[in-house]
């Protein structure tokens, strides 16, 4: 199995616990705010300025207002 794959089962089981935790998608915006804070962490780390972590939140608004208008991902 490869990292990536790793990575999907992990998030894929972390997806599943929060919504079996918490069951309705209004409150699953604390821990997605959370995650993007972490992956910020990470971000700066590797790349003070934030450049790849503001291209990534750009594209990532461009995929929920894609999802707004299509329905999919």
């Amino acid at each position: 199995m490869s990292r990536e794959d790793e990575l999907r089962d992990t998030l894929d089981r972390t997806a599943g616990e929060i919504s079996h935790t918490q069951n309705n998608p209004r409150t699953w915006l604390t821990w997605m705010v959370y995650l993007l804070g972490r992956l910020e962490q990470q971000a700066v780390k590797q790349n003070p300025d934030k450049t790849s972590f503001n291209e990534m939140l750009s594209a990532l608004m461009d995929a929920i207002r894609n999802y707004q208008k299509t329905g999919g991902w």
